[in-house]
């Protein structure tokens, strides 16, 4: 059983907040027109590691979120040597390193964004490493904070309907990375597009949009007719999770992509990922959690044999 490290707990939350806070300063570098604010890397203009009064509140926005960059980092960093210290398994000793790795390369990445002017492709790889990162250390965290998940305590077309609607979710992500490569928000006012038409692209992104919310009203519906009681109240957060994006998601193409609600939209793309992997994750039991989570697991059992 894993010890309850007060330590370690906080390290799994600080390690997934961090790295959705993240994507919310690099939305902001990029919608501000702050992309080139700093242009070089790993100075931010030649000669000067630190930003220069010539670039003005942009060079200033680039290089909080270098900080950012850092201190995630760290976090990371952090989060793997107690892992280790703790011996907290060997499974969370690998997702440590993978959260780690990516967040390094992740730096390394950014630059060679700098470099190629933000180019849409090289924008698009560095976001959705960034869910990648999030969706790691929710597990991470869900298995350091809940516990190691265990025996499945739902029958396998519910399992199937949850994974289901999960490759939709990476669907959708993929796509609205597309359709924000398309649209005006470059990072900066020289930078490329993809050449994709933004109109045309946001009614594509829409598509599997609906059909992500059909599924993920079908995961409550089942949730709520055969438990776990857990995993109902994770697929109603993601059912929240999932309207409230379709609403900022459909104001800001009707007014004109303002930059508040883009940045809102693109930090619950994130948050609805780590929803999405609790709410998968929650269909298992946890072989160290709290007593109510092992009584749930009981109470379906019965159903799951019948």
């Amino acid at each position: 059983m894993l010890e309850r490290s007060r330590s370690l707990i906080i390290a799994a939350w600080a390690t997934l907040v961090s790295q959705i806070i993240i994507v919310g300063t690099g939305g902001a570098v990029r919608l501000t027109g702050s992309g080139l604010g700093c242009s070089e890397w790993p100075n931010c203009v030649p000669g000067s590691f630190t930003p220069v009064p010539e670039q003005g509140i942009h060079g200033i926005i680039e290089f909080g979120n270098r900080v950012w960059g850092g201190i995630v980092v760290a976090i990371a960093l952090v989060m793997l040597v107690l892992v280790i210290r703790k011996a907290a398994g060997r499974t969370n000793l690998v997702l440590a390193a993978i959260v780690l790795g990516l967040t390094i390369a992740q730096a390394l990445i950014g630059a060679v964004v700098v470099w190629m002017s933000l180019r849409p492709d090289t924008v698009g790889i560095h976001f959705i490493i960034s869910v990648l990162l999030v969706a790691v250390s929710a597990v991470l965290a869900w298995r350091i904070v809940v516990g190691t998940p265990g025996a499945r305590t739902a029958p396998r077309w519910q399992s199937a309907l949850v994974h289901a609607m999960t490759a939709v979710l990476a669907v959708v992500v993929f796509v609205g990375v597309l359709t924000t490569g398309s649209g005006p928000h470059a990072g900066d006012g020289g930078a490329a597009r993809n050449g994709l038409d933004p109109a045309i692209m946001q009614h594509v992104h829409s598509w599997p949009g609906y059909l992500l919310l059909a599924l993920v009203v079908a995961v409550v519906v089942a949730a709520a007719a055969r438990g776990p009681r857990r995993h109902l109240g994770w697929a109603l957060a993601l059912l929240g999770a999932v309207l409230v994006q379709i609403l900022v998601g459909v104001v800001q193409s009707r007014i004109g992509l303002p930059i508040g609600l883009v940045g809102i939209h693109m930090v619950l793309s994130v948050v609805t990922t780590a929803i999405a992997v609790a709410t998968v994750l929650s269909l298992r039991a946890t072989t160290d959690a709290a007593v109510p989570a092992a009584r749930d697991a009981a109470a379906v059992q019965g159903r799951v044999d019948a």
